[in-house]
């Protein structure tokens, strides 16, 4: 019975210790920064084109 707590509480200071988790927590939160800046930049630029499709649409239409 105490081999198994002793080999329970190595296991557990193992864990608490360990680094390996920590980067794919950094990957994460790098992936997860890279994909909001790419959803603001995408609708900042749809704004843009949409802005420049009406002022081009605006101008045919008036020299029409």
């Amino acid at each position: 019975m105490n081999d198994m707590l002793l080999k329970l509480y190595v296991k557990f200071q193992d864990l608490k210790n360990g680094e390996e988790g920590q980067d794919l927590v950094e990957y994460a939160l790098v992936v997860a920064l890279i994909a909001f800046g790419a959803v603001t930049g995408m609708s900042e630029l749809a704004k843009g084109i949409n802005n420049s499709f009406s002022t081009i649409s605006s101008t045919l239409a008036a020299d029409l």
